[in-house]
Order: structure tokens, then C-alpha cells, then sequence
């Protein structure tokens, strides 16, 4: 008897077994592929399920399996290397595999719903509607006419009846008697175009030439190219030659606030059909991207971490835009890294890979340097724009306005005089970071996190950054009663507030994520900014990734002192990229750009090394130290984390974990804690973490899957929940 091998979302490291569903034939289960949707009762629920064999045998006993309830699919909606992909990453992170499964499908389809095609609505005839003679219900004209048009034994658009006269309830009329069925014509793929391109640089001609002369195989190419270099106009000409080949292309961006700007450049450089993923599309049109994508409709697919994993007809080049930024790796569930499966999916797909970025992480640094990747370089701006000049401002003993110094605030003043653009740099959204009284010194602490509330003025309001809660900001102490309550530290409401005032009758816009509200909010406001008038950008990192703001020339970063000092080992790496990566937004045109870094700690050896040196260079040496200590990239990481409304359980259940898991561990591998977690309790849960590091991949992948075999054995008391994350991005 045939055994269904399931898949089901579930917190379970396993498959389950069930029978087949009680009306379904062997010769049908036969031609079941892996990916097929199976509804199943899976404990009182009724659940999707994903097929990954047809087997034979099960450690169960027959009568002790349940039976599926419906087989979705009459055949696997995925390609046999999308499959592939979601084993290994189920694999690689450790993951629960029905859970890794919904992740390759939308909303409708993983929510047990028909698949539907893309295309045109329109109406056929039923069996029992074809077998009526011609003339029939003569005694409803409208419904006889519909007939007739229908008789001629082809689907007929609906449209195609509306300008016929036939209206949409005489067709549904039709259908309550059992005549007519609504179908869909398929939407017929086009032939992609390309339009007139740019001209190329000798150092981007150079790059689209290798990277060419590689194959249209598998291969990972890491573009290193300085801000404004053009890297974007070498992903189009290799887009270019992808669509020529007939394939599709994925690209890959870190934030969905890029997205409008992206698909104005690919538009105006295609007649393609381009599919888009990312959080801001509703359901429906998240459906409709993917099954383009699927279908091979869509020549080009542009999304955020998720889209990785967006099935393709014919896959011909994958690219990773900004492929250092953080966002890529999903930091809850299913803790991937959009970056790493992209490489993974190429070698799978055999089909070319290109990351791109400025500021290259020291990972993929260290596979170029051993010759994993190949690794290109661009050293100079396109056209006639030059990088930006650096100077630091030692802001010690100087009165400060918004944050802002007087040297400063006289060079917006002359920028914007000139009828250019500025850009300032503050990585903190909100009006200030702590409420405090004066008087008893209380401080606006969250009930349910170790950390304080910020102050949002405007709204009047208290908010924690990290769960959400929310309070109305007090008129007095609730410690002592005292009005005397002051704000503490800066953000981007406060700076606001007072360069509103500075430069009265300036344009100013503010950009955090509370203030780009809106699935619209950002497109709006790079095509204001691209119109050229003078203006002030006052934001945090949302400013700083990839934007093209041709007439911004000077740009200030207003608190560099909040990224010099971290207890994470990747602090100076990310520093030296925010920095790098704000300061490449000045100058990107015709005219020079110039960027003013603030700072208490002006010797500070971080910030010498930025001014001093290339992020090229600063990141050879770091990533020799990194070689030196062994770790990540020259180690691995992974980390096991517990999540508990009782503190005591969470931290016994990792110390419980080390005991069992240390005995066993492969040379090299070392397991360190359990320590609390850097924000000890968050949203009402006491968090600690169980840290393991190798010098050695393997082992450490070996310690991995002992540790989670270890724990998937203890028991689980006082809804503690735990999780391992491989690869980790934030450990202090």
C-alpha cells in the first residue's frame, strides 16, 4: 500500500506518514510529485500538507495511520530545483520542514485554496449546456443568444460577451442552471524588448565582459564597486543578455522602500513584464506575481528576502543588490539568509549569480579572496562624478542645536543657498530615546522589556521600539509626582523640530519609518526628491540604502557616536558600512559632494580608518582579525535561544542542553553559556542564549544537529519555546 510522506507546518523536525485519501487509485498516486498540496487532519485541524514521497513502507503500523482528506494538485505547481532548494535550507538552518514548505507558496495556495491561471475571465459551456440544440430557451432571448455564442465550442472572453450586449448576470444565469462555467484564457507570454542602454565605462565594460565569458553555468561573481559606480547599469546589460537567451532573472533588494525606484530604472529599460514581491502587496497581487513568475509569464522578478524562494520557468540569472545589508537575513521562524539561498539556488538552478555592494560583507570578501567567487572591481564613479571630501567635526565643548554644531548648520545653510540638496543622518527615529524625571531621576522603562520607552512627542505618545506597547506620555512623575520630566537624548522628531524652526520656509523631509506610512509613501517621495529644488532629508538608514539622489552634495552624519561602540564583533564591519554608504549619497552627479561626520571621539580608530582609508581596504583588515580569532567568516556560529515567561526554566533548559550536548561535541566545537540574551526580557518573555562556535564548518554544522537532537528529547514546561539560529547576524 502506497504511504504519503508529508510535510506539515508544524514546530516538528520530522515528516509525517499518512494513507492516501480513501477515493484515490494506486495507478494515480503513481504520478504524485513532490510539492503536491494534500489536505490532512492533523490533530483536530484540517492543515495543508506538502508531498515528499510516495513510499511504501512507515515505522507506523497501517491501521494506526490516518488518511488524507484531498490531493490539491492534480500535478506539483514547483520545479524539481525549487524542491531541492527547501530540502537543503530545511537542511543547512535546521528548520521544521513544514515550515520551510509555505514558504515557496502565496497566501491562497498555502491556505489550501484552487490554483487558478493567469488571464482573462471568461465562459464556456458545461456538458449538459453543450448538449443543448441550437435555439434553445428561446423564451429568454438574452440567455439564448449567450448560448449561441458559446456553441461555437471555444471559451469566449467576458469582456468579449459585455461588447456582445451580454451582460454578467445573464451569464451567471446560465450557470445557476447548470449551462455555462466560468474559465479563464490564458494570458500568452510576449517577447521581452530591450531599449536603448547607457554607455558603459571602461571599468564596467570590463566587468560585464568576464562576467560573460564565465557561461551562462553556474558561477558567483561578488561586483565591489564604490558608491555611484554604475553597478546597477552592469545588472541591466547582464539582464539584458538573460532575457536575449530567453530566461528569466531574479533580483534581489534589501528594503521595500527601494523597490519604485528599481522598477522605474528596469522599465525604462525593458518592454518586459516585471514581477514585484514584497510586504506592501496585498495577497492578491502577491498571487498574481508569483504565478507569472511560475509560469514563466514574468521575464523579471523583483522582491525583498522572500522573493528567493519565488518559483521560476526558466531561471537564467539571479542577482543581489546591496548583498552586505543585514536585511537579508530573516530574523524570526525560518531564520535564513536571502543572500546565502540565492547562492545555493544558483549552483542548483546552474545558472550565474552576481552580488553587488559598495560595502561587501567580510563573508563574501573572504570567498573572493579564496577563490570561491569572482570578484570584480569598480574603483571610480560613473560620468564625471568624483567622491565625495570627509572631515570630522569634534563636537567636545561645542553647543549643539538639534543635534547639530554651528560649523554644520552653516554649511547646510551655503548648500542649500546654492540650490542643492542635503542630507542629514540620524539613525534614531522618535523625538528622544528616554523620558526622565529631574527631580527623583525615574526614567520611562517598557513593563514588558528591559529597555525604556521612547518619546514621540507629536502623537503625545510613549512607544517601545521592540513590541509595540504604547502609553500616553505623563504630565508628571508617576514616581514622585514632579512635573519636572525631561527628554534625554536625540532622534529624528527633535532634529525635526528644531530645523523647522532654523530654516523656516525650507523644504524639510523627515524619513523614518514613521513618517513613510503607506505602501506609496516612498516612490512619493523620491520622485519629490528627484524633481532637484533644494531641500533638507533629515532620516535614519532608510535614506542610506542604494537611493540615487543625483543633486544631494552635502551630506552630515549627526551622531556617529552611537555606532562606535558594540559589544558584537561585527560592530566596527557594520559601522564602517553605514558610514560608507551615507557618505556615498553626496556628490553623485556632476557636482563634488562633501560629508561631515560629528563626533565626541574624533581619534576614535574606527573613525580615522574612515577617513583615512577605503571601506576596501578597512575591511582587509578586519577580516585578517576575524582570520586571526577565527571567526565567522574564518568559523561559524550558531545560536540556541529560549524564550520564557519564567526565567529560571529557560536558563535550566539551556544549562540542561549544554550537559547533554557537550560530551558529544566534534573537536574543535565549543559551546559557550548560557548567558542572558542582549534584551533579557522582551514582550513579557525572559530570553538566554547558548552560543556555539568552531573554527571548522563542519564541525560546526555536526555540533548543530547533535544539539538539536538533544534538545528535541527534553521536556517543554511554562509554554517555553526555543530555537536555533545558524549563521547568526546579532549576538550581543
Amino acid at each position: 500500500m502506497s504511504i504519503l510522506r508529508l510535510a506539515i507546518p508544524s514546530p516538528l523536525r520530522r515528516l509525517f506518514d499518512y494513507l492516501p485519501p480513501e477515493n484515490v487509485d494506486e495507478k494515480m498516486l503513481s504520478c504524485l510529485a513532490a510539492g503536491t498540496r494534500i489536505r490532512v487532519p492533523f490533530g483536530k485541524r484540517e492543515v495543508t500538507a506538502y508531498l515528499s514521497e510516495v513510499t511504501t513502507h512507515s515505522g507506523i503500523a497501517n491501521d494506526q495511520l490516518r488518511h488524507a482528506i484531498e490531493i490539491l494538485d492534480s500535478q506539483s505547481l514547483l520545479p524539481p530545483t525549487l524542491l531541492a532548494l527547501s530540502t537543503w535550507a530545511a537542511g543547512y538552518y535546521l528548520h521544521p520542514p513544514g515550515e520551510v514548505f509555505p514558504a515557496l507558496f502565496p497566501k491562497r495556495l498555502r491556505d489550501g485554496k484552487a490554483h487558478l491561471r493567469i488571464g482573462e475571465p471568461a465562459w464556456q459551456l458545461s456538458d449538459r449546456g453543450a448538449g443543448l440544440p441550437a435555439g434553445a430557451l428561446g423564451r429568454s432571448p438574452r440567455q439564448s443568444e449567450a448560448l449561441a455564442v458559446l456553441q461555437g465550442g471555444a471559451p469566449v472572453a467576458a469582456s468579449a460577451l459585455a461588447s456582445a450586449g451580454i451582460s454578467a448576470a445573464v451569464m451567471r444565469s446560465l450557470r445557476e442552471k447548470g449551462l455555462a462555467e466560468a474559465c479563464t484564457l490564458p494570458r500568452q507570454a510576449r517577447p521581452p524588448a530591450n531599449r536603448e542602454a547607457l554607455d558603459a565605462s571602461a571599468e564596467q565594460a570590463a566587468v560585464i565582459a568576464s562576467v560573460l565569458a564565465g557561461g551562462a553555468g553556474f558561477a558567483c561573481h561578488l561586483i565591489e564597486g564604490v558608491t555611484g559606480s554604475g553597478k546597477t547599469e552592469i545588472y541591466l546589460r547582464l539582464i539584458a543578455e538573460c532575457l536575449d537567451r530567453g530566461k528569466q532573472a531574479l533580483i534581489l533588494i534589501p528594503e521595500i522602500g527601494l523597490t519604485p525606484q528599481t522598477l522605474q530604472r528596469f522599465e525604462a529599460r525593458f518592454d518586459a513584464d516585471i514581477a514585484l514581491f514584497h510586504s506592501g502587496l496585498s495577497d492578491a497581487q502577491r498571487y498574481q506575481s508569483w504565478e507569472a513568475a511560475r509560469s514563466g509569464l514574468a521575464h523579471i522578478v523583483i522582491g525583498t528576502r522572500s522573493a528567493v524562494f519565488t518559483p521560476l520557468a526558466n531561471p537564467g540569472l539571479i542577482i543581489v543588490d546591496e548583498e552586505h545589508d543585514n536585511s537579508f537575513k530573516q530574523q524570526d521562524g525560518f531564520r535564513y539568509s536571502g543572500r546565502d539561498v540565492a547562492v545555493k539556488r544558483g549552483q542548483i538552478e546552474n545558472c550565474p549569480v552576481i552580488l553587488g555592494s559598495a560595502t561587501p560583507s567580510l563573508e563574501s570578501i573572504h570567498n573572493a579572496t579564496r577563490g570561491r567567487y569572482q570578484h570584480h572591481l569598480l574603483t571610480t564613479r560613473a560620468g564625471d562624478a568624483s567622491m565625495p571630501a570627509l572631515a570630522i567635526v569634534d563636537t567636545r565643548k561645542l553647543p549643539l542645536r538639534g543635534g547639530l554644531s554651528a560649523a554644520v548648520l552653516e554649511q547646510v545653510e551655503q548648500t542649500l543657498d546654492r540650490g542643492q540638496q542635503v542630507l542629514l543622518f540620524l539613525n534614531r527615529r522618535g523625538y528622544a530615546p528616554t523620558l526622565q524625571c529631574h527631580d527623583c531621576g525615574w526614567t520611562s522603562q517598557c513593563s514588558d522589556c528591559d529597555t525604556r520607552m521612547t518619546v514621540h512627542r507629536r502623537q503625545q505618545r510613549l512607544r517601545c521600539h521592540h513590541c509595540g506597547a504604547q502609553s500616553q506620555l505623563p504630565a508628571h512623575c508617576p514616581n514622585c509626582n514632579s512635573r519636572e520630566l525631561v527628554f534625554l537624548g536625540l532622534g529624528t522628531q527633535q532634529s525635526e523640530e528644531f530645523l523647522r524652526s532654523h530654516f523656516a520656509g525650507r523644504t524639510l523631509f523627515r524619513v523614518d519609518s514613521d513618517s513613510m506610512q503607506g505602501r506609496e509613501a516612498m516612490a512619493s517621495l523620491v520622485a519629490e526628491i528627484n524633481r532637484g529644488d533644494p531641500c533638507i532629508l533629515l532620516g535614519t538608514q532608510m535614506l542610506t540604502k542604494g537611493h540615487h539622489f543625483p543633486a544631494v552634495t552635502l551630506v552630515a552624519v549627526i551622531d556617529a557616536d552611537a555606532l562606535l561602540f558594540s559589544a558584537d564583533f561585527r560592530g566596527e564591519e557594520r559601522m564602517a558600512q553605514l558610514l560608507t554608504q551615507v557618505a556615498g549619497r553626496a556628490g553623485r552627479a556632476t557636482e563634488p559632494g562633501r560629508v561631515i561626520v560629528q563626533s565626541h571621539y574624533p581619534d576614535h580608530p574606527a573613525l580615522l580608518a574612515f577617513t583615512e582609508q577605503s571601506y576596501a581596504a578597512h575591511a582587509r583588515v578586519l577580516l585578517e582579525q576575524r582570520l586571526a580569532t577565527g571567526m565567522p567568516p574564518a568559523g561559524q556560529l550558531a545560536l540556541v535561544r529560549s524564550d520564557c515567561s519564567d526565567a529560571t526554566v529557560g536558563e535550566t533548559f539551556l544549562h540542561t542542553l549544554r550537559q547533554r550536548a557537550e560530551p558529544t561535541m566534534p573537536a574543535g566545537a565549543m559551546l559557550i553559556g548560557p548567558l542572558p540574551a542582549p534584551m533579557p526580557r522582551r514582550a513579557g518573555k525572559h530570553r538566554h542564549q547558548l552560543l556555539l562556535h568552531s573554527k571548522n564548518r563542519r564541525s560546526a554544522q555536526q555540533a548543530a544537529r547533535l544539539i538539536v537532537a538533544e534538545a528535541e528529547k527534553l521536556p517543554l514546561r511554562h509554554a517555553l519555546k526555543w530555537t536555533i539560529d545558524i549563521d547568526p547576524q546579532d549576538l550581543f
